[in-house]
């Protein structure tokens, strides 16, 4: 009853406050609270940061009240979906399209998140058109489910252009995707490119027991950055089919591709990949059974992996059992930097094969190879690259001197634009309630095993339970009020936080104005804060001691015109980074040698005492 009262004054005094207007604010919401939380624990009397007060919960005093008793019952599961779309969160998503058969040609544009099942099944011709779908998805992860889509269908054509094109945290599944079908073609053009990492893109039954079709992927995951795509019995006893796989991965930083069953126990099936993986950053690729029992097979490695950075490799029992199969591996002898590739049963057992390896080179291991068969390596090499071909995987601008700080230097700006899904920090009443381990969070927030967010949220614990760095102190905040208390206690109560104003001469060139040191230029102690990606805001707030912060007003190198207001670190203590941190790559040197700088990306920020 207590509690029923207490619903109702907090519902009254949130009305009586909206009639009122801003100036008298319910003091009991979330933003109201903070505001006075702010005023306890920060002494001076500057203005409050707008670009941090923006991302306080948007929930109302009652909605706190309720979801918070929610949690303390260990209940707020059960009212996930709307918990999450009150506190502007990030959660998994159920929302699907019942897609009937249909005769008739579709044109999908401008799309997301939907489940198509059984669509286009038995399909005789036409053409279904998915233009832009799931493109620009910043503000939530895109889920798209399609099963059985185009299965036992005859010459029917499927487009995927520009599908979840700069989108983040995509999960997309195509389940026994064209099985058993006829003729007709697959295309994804520029499919998930650019991607933001903890994208999970999976082919199951991909056109497994198809006749006569292509299949073509043009320009796959190119420029993406990190994520996992899965193909399992992709083609697996297709017949007289064609696969096309070309620029997949190109430029990608960290990606790992299972290719499970892909081709096997095919019938004359053409399989090409065309600039797979070149230019990329540390990919692992995964060949099982790939080819493995088929007829007259053709396959092609057309410049893979080339002036690839790291990675490895790995093709199990590929062409193994095989009859008649054509492997060839041409250009692959450009990799760069420690490259790990292994061959188990390669060919094993089969007949009339061929296998050609021009440039092949580094660090292979040939298990069970075909004693039998016809096998080129031509120019096998053992060499790495020098260091400079490893400057390209470190984005150019993303760490300088600080003699670069000086007004009318010119320089690149690295890409500061914030990628990651908008959310807002949750109210401590409800934070304190919520416990920060794996399981419990993913029991909270319905994560499902093995999706993309419960990669994400594993990563993300596991950071902020690291033990900290030699000389660091950390803490991960869900809350303005955690954040503001951590920094307080590392730099005391007069303090200020800034962060770049904007993302203005972003992956452009930039002219350096005016620039003012904080606290005169001196050496300080900072507290930085970084974007974790979780269901709810998350900060790893660390302890920088030994730096030189900086803002400088930022010009269009051609009109001089002021674009962009920009705060700059200097760590000039880099004795404990690691040899092969990415600032000595780019800036060359090592530990201890120089000092390095870099700019405050959207949405991170930095603390220091104020002037």
């Amino acid at each position: 009853m207590n509690h029923i009262l207490l619903l109702l004054l907090l519902l009254l005094s949130s009305l009586t406050v909206n009639s009122a207007g801003e100036k008298n604010e319910n003091p009991f919401t979330p933003r109201a609270f903070l505001t006075r939380y702010w005023d306890n624990k920060i002494t001076n009397k500057l203005p409050k940061p707008h670009f941090l007060l923006f991302k306080a919960s948007p929930l109302t005093a009652v909605e706190t009240a309720a979801f918070a008793e929610l949690a303390a019952n260990n209940t707020l599961s059960a009212h996930l979906t709307r918990f999450c779309s009150a506190a502007h969160l990030f959660c998994s998503k159920t929302s699907y399209l019942s897609a009937k058969r249909t005769n008739r040609d579709v044109n999908f544009a401008i799309y997301n998140n939907r489940n198509f099942s059984n669509y286009g099944t038995s399909r005789l011709g036409g053409l279904d058109s998915f233009k832009n779908y799931s493109d620009n998805q910043r503000e939530n992860g895109p889920q798209n489910d399609f099963r059985q889509y185009s299965k036992a269908s005859k010459n029917h054509n499927d487009s995927f252009f520009s599908y979840g094109s700069f989108g983040n945290v995509i999960n997309d599944t195509f389940r026994s995707y064209a099985g058993g079908a006829t003729a007709g073609a697959s295309t994804f053009n520029n499919y998930a490119e650019p991607v933001n990492g903890f994208d999970d893109l999976e082919f199951t039954s991909y056109s497994d027991d198809a006749k006569k079709r292509t299949q073509t992927f043009d320009r796959y995951t190119e420029n993406g950055n990190g994520g996992e795509q899965s193909f399992a019995a992709y083609g697996k006893r297709g017949n007289e089919s064609k696969n096309s796989f070309q620029n997949y991965g190109t430029s990608s930083n960290p990606t790992v591709t299972g290719f499970s069953g892909y081709g096997e126990d095919g019938i004359k099936v053409n399989d090409t990949f065309k600039n797979y993986a070149n230019h990329g950053n540390d990919p692992t690729n995964t060949f099982e059974n790939y080819g493995s029992g088929g007829n007259d097979a053709v396959d092609r490695f057309d410049t893979y992996r080339v002036e690839s950075n790291g990675g490895s490799d790995s093709f199990q029992n590929y062409g193994k059992g095989s009859n008649g199969a054509d492997v060839d591996f041409t250009g692959y002898d450009k990799s760069d930097n420690s490259n790990s590739d292994e061959f188990i049963g390669y060919g094993k057992g089969g007949e009339k094969q061929r296998f050609g390896f021009s440039g092949y080179r580094v660090n292979s291991t040939f298990a069970e190879y075909a004693k039998d068969g016809v096998k080129t390596f031509a120019s096998y090499k053992n060499e790495s690259f020098s260091g400079t071909m490893v400057k390209k995987w470190v984005e150019e601008g993303k760490f300088f001197r600080e003699s670069m700080l000086k007004e009318g230097t010119v320089m690149a700006m690295p890409d500061i634009r914030d990628k990651m899904p908008e959310r807002s920090f949750l109210p401590r009443v409800i934070l304190s309630k919520l416990p920060f381990t794996v399981n419990e969070v993913n029991r909270v927030f319905d994560v499902a095993v093995g999706s993309s967010l419960e990669k994400i949220v594993t990563e993300s614990v596991s950071e902020c339970e690291r033990a900290p760095s030699k000389g660091e102190t950390k803490r991960c905040v869900g809350s303005i009020e955690d954040m503001v208390d951590f920094a307080t206690v590392v730099l005391g109560p007069n303090i200020v936080v800034r962060t770049t104003d904007n993302v203005k001469g972003s992956k452009g060139n930039v002219m350096v104005g005016s620039v003012n040191g904080i606290n005169g230029g001196r050496v300080t102690e900072s507290v930085s804060c970084h974007q974790s990606l979780f269901p709810y805001l998350l900060y790893y707030c660390h302890s920088v001691p030994k730096v030189r912060v900086y803002q400088a007003d930022l010009l269009d190198p051609n009109s001089k015109a002021k674009i962009n207001r920009g705060v700059a670190i200097c760590h000039l203590d880099t004795s404990a980074w690691s040899p092969s941190h990415g600032a000595f790559l780019a800036l060359g040197s090592g530990p201890g040698q120089i000092e390095v700088c870099h700019w405050i990306f959207e949405n991170d920020m930095t603390w220091t005492i104020a002037d």
